[in-house]
């Protein structure tokens, strides 16, 4: 462990590390080989703050020398060594401008300075863990950050949000951090939040913000609705497990709109045995699933050759028997698969089968809650201050 790293404690008694200090300075080559970075044991759910989902960075105080939006790029960022502007180097991510102290005799920035990013969550829910990323910011980045969050109904402006009464709960206490590194921040808030405000002491460079945590969707929107997509990441529906992640993350096939090129959708490594691959759904609550659809947009070569739909009712994950609602159906590649069941399906988890590897890129299950699970979430709802 170097002299700059620390370690941090999870919920779950690992470690991880966090970084400090300055990185070397670019050398050439690879900007990424001396990236410093950790296994953070929240990255498994989705960014909330995903501008997939609607996340948005609605206002900052500054934003001098890199735009504030680049905060949320799903992206990694990039960088051009003889990029320059008008206003010096051209970075991919937010940066401001270097604060000043008052006066020669206090030249330096007073201790309580700092700089700030208003961000909007594209799906409000419970924060488990923060990344701070300073990717290529090796000498101008921040001191040190802080995170702070609130929930408030509607779409509230920047000047709403800063309001002398609205209540902020701190979620990152000010914290150093270190340069051309991903800064992690494990959050042990149970509470539901719609907006975050990031701050930088005192002042410089953030590449990404990454923040993870779990849907918590409003009840009376999705009452209203009526039928909706069950399975949707906006909606509260997630992944549990899926047999194979080479290319592409499982939890691509519930984002939000279609799939926009092939590496937006799911897709596995080519099996040289006699299994298959799957994915396993938690729904959003328990209810009657009545319409599917099962997209290979942009997979041509590459699409699953068939796919089978089985559900379960269970109230605990990984428990109970699973019950086929689509037998293995033929699957085209590049299309969009619209299935109507005979008879409402009542089901909290959702597994789909593919055979025997490849991809889909969309699943779509379309229905509405039981009053079972109508009155389950209203309550989780109410738990976590909505």
């Amino acid at each position: 462990m170097s002299p700059t790293e620390t370690t941090a404690e999870t919920p779950d008694t690992r470690a991880f590390p966090s970084f400090t200090g300055d990185a070397r300075p670019y050398g050439g080559g690879d900007p990424y080989a001396d990236y410093r970075t950790a296994d953070f044991p929240f990255t498994h759910h989705p960014d909330l703050a995903d501008r997939r989902l609607g996340g948005a960075v609605i206002a900052a105080n500054d934003e001098f020398f890199a735009h504030r939006e680049n905060l949320l790029v799903p992206a990694p960022a990039v960088f051009d060594p003889e990029h320059f502007g008008h206003k010096g180097k051209v970075m991919d991510g937010w940066e401001t401008r270097r604060r000043r102290g008052v006066s020669a005799e206090l030249p330096h920035p007073a201790d309580e300075d700092h700089d700030w990013a208003l961000i909007r969550l594209g799906a409000p829910g419970i924060i488990r863990g923060v990344v701070v990323d300073t990717a290529h910011f090796r000498g101008n980045y921040p001191r040190a950050v802080s995170v702070e969050a609130t929930a408030l109904p509607g779409s509230p402006s920047p000047e709403e949000l800063l309001a002398d009464d609205v209540a902020w709960t701190s979620l990152v206490r000010r914290t150093d951090i270190g340069g051309h590194a991903a800064n992690g921040f494990t959050v042990r808030a149970e509470r539901r939040f719609t907006h975050l405000r990031l701050k930088q002491h005192p002042d410089g460079g953030i590449a990404r913000l990454r923040v993870y945590g779990e849907i918590a969707p409003d009840p009376a929107w999705l009452g209203v609705l009526g039928t909706f997509d069950l399975a949707a990441l906006e909606n509260g529906g997630r992944v549990e497990d899926a047999s194979d992640r080479f290319y592409s993350p499982a939890t691509h096939t519930i984002q939000p709109g279609r799939s926009r090129k092939m590496d937006d959708g799911w897709e596995t490594r080519r099996r040289r045995d006699h299994g298959n691959d799957w994915i396993r759904y938690r729904l959003v609550e328990q209810a009657d699933i009545r319409a599917i659809e099962i997209d290979t947009a942009y997979l041509k070569g590459n699409s699953a050759g068939w796919a089978a739909l089985s559900v379960r009712d269970s109230g605990t994950e990984g428990e109970g028997a699973w019950t086929e609602i689509v037998p293995r159906t033929r699957l085209q590649p590049d299309t969009d698969h619209r299935i109507v069941l005979d008879a409402p399906v009542t089901a909290r988890e959702v597994r789909i089968d593919i055979y025997p590897d490849g991809g889909i890129s969309r699943l779509r299950l379309f229905g509405s809650l039981t009053g079972e699970g109508a009155a389950r979430l209203n309550a989780r709802h109410r738990e976590l201050g909505g």
